[in-house]
């Protein structure tokens, strides 16, 4: 009898999983289930070339559909997964099917964490994760003139620059001292804050929304410390929450995330799991982590297909990302949690071009690239080898990025 893999999650590790399977000989079933009624596509441009207007559907799918009929690869679109059996290795779907398994591939990604403030249900107010959730907010830009972004993390802060681009009227609210305070240095923050406003961006920091009211045809934005901002659409983007509930009904070990082995293996060895929904060990950081990336999802999903076909090759790769913010392209390498010490290499204070390294210590532990991609890739490929850096040569422009890697002694 011919085996079957079961994907749950149409997401970028389970584009990258299913194929994967094929390219390694799995001749078996391949099923992806996804509640979303379009094929798997890239998440990163809808705040970006989506939400703005310069790339349609078809142009963010991550593959075109005959790629996954030409693989042998079922789709099932619009079905939700309500359980699983492990004892019978069987999926059931809402529509009451239960679906036969040989193994099974958690890729669930994650969902938009919800703002616990009165007025978040009403029209014109929006969250930002999905494409039908873009393509509402897409509706609704034809005819406002004014925005509130509530949230400044990297989404709010795309969604920001894809507004204003389009000719809003743009206030972003940040309940933190800063925006990005929890993923970037003071220094980044100062710059983000820099660029915005110089593109028309009105932000305010170390204020929270308390509720959302309906004024007319305006709603009224009202925060804890009752100033009050008007606009014609609310974007809400304060983070997401991993999508585990499957995996907790399951019994599968749960940490921040489903718990995997580095070969992405649940606590159950024919459940696996990949992407943004993962609880894994890094060994460049010695933890465990739960990474939202598309560079990871890509690499866990073919971790997963390697295991299955048996040719088991473990995870160990750096964790690196990127945001694109009017003419930013910010690349990031590593993660810089638990960094003492900052190093800016180039002109973060008048320019648009500079990098950030990062040091715990004297150990370099990330990089923040902005329109620097030399600085991207040198710092990608000395956190891969563990290699050590001068922190003055490093902070001067006239030094060659290679004479800053400091030898071992013999």
């Amino acid at each position: 009898m011919s085996k079957s893999v079961i994907i749950i999650g149409a997401s970028h590790a389970a584009a990258q999983t299913c194929v994967s399977l094929r390219q390694g000989g799995w001749d078996g079933d391949v099923t992806v289930i996804g509640d979303e009624e379009v094929l798997p596509y890239h998440r990163p441009p809808l705040s970006k070339d989506f939400l703005s207007g310069q790339k349609t559907i078809d142009d963010i799918l991550i593959r075109p559909e005959w790629a996954y009929i030409d693989a042998n690869i079922t789709m099932r679109l619009g079905v939700r997964v309500g359980s699983i059996n492990r004892a019978e290795k069987t999926v059931l779907t809402d529509e009451g099917e239960a679906l036969p398994y040989d193994k099974l591939v958690l890729t669930t990604g994650a969902r938009i964490r919800r703002l616990p403030i009165d007025g978040q249900e009403l029209n014109n107010v929006f969250y930002l994760r999905d494409t039908a959730d873009v393509l509402a907010i897409k509706a609704k830009v034809k005819t406002a003139q004014t925005a509130v972004i509530i949230g400044g993390g990297y989404i709010g802060l795309e969604t920001a620059a894809s507004l204003r681009k389009q000719g809003l009227d743009v206030t972003l609210l940040e309940a933190m001292p800063r925006i990005l305070q929890r993923v970037t240095a003071p220094q980044l923050s100062t710059f983000y804050k820099r660029i915005h406003v110089e593109e028309g961006v009105n932000i305010i920091e170390n204020i929270m929304a308390s509720k959302i009211t309906q004024d007319g045809k305006a709603l009224q934005v009202t925060t804890a410390c009752e100033q009050s901002f008007s606009a014609d659409m609310v974007v809400i983007g304060i983070g997401v929450i991993p999508n585990i509930e499957l995996a907790e009904m399951a019994r599968l070990a749960i940490g921040n995330g489903i718990e995997v082995n580095p070969f992405c293996q649940t606590s159950d060895p024919d459940i696996y799991a990949a992407g943004d929904v993962t609880w894994h060990y890094n060994p460049i950081y010695d933890s465990h982590i739960r990474l939202e990336s598309v560079p990871n999802a890509t690499e866990q999903g073919k971790i997963v297909a390697a295991h299955i076909n048996g040719a088991p090759k473990p995870h160990n790769a750096l964790p690196w990302f990127w945001s694109d913010q009017f003419d930013l392209k910010l690349q990031i390498a590593g993660l810089s949690t638990g960094f003492d010490d900052v190093i800016i290499r180039g002109d973060i204070d008048g320019s648009r071009s500079f990098a950030a390294y990062y040091f715990e210590g004297e150990k370099f532990i990330a990089v923040d690239a902005v329109n620097a991609p030399r600085d991207f890739m040198f710092g990608k490929l000395a956190l891969t080898k563990g290699a050590a850096l001068d922190k003055v040569r490093i902070a001067n422009l006239d030094n060659d990025l290679k004479s800053c890697i400091i030898k071992p002694s013999n």
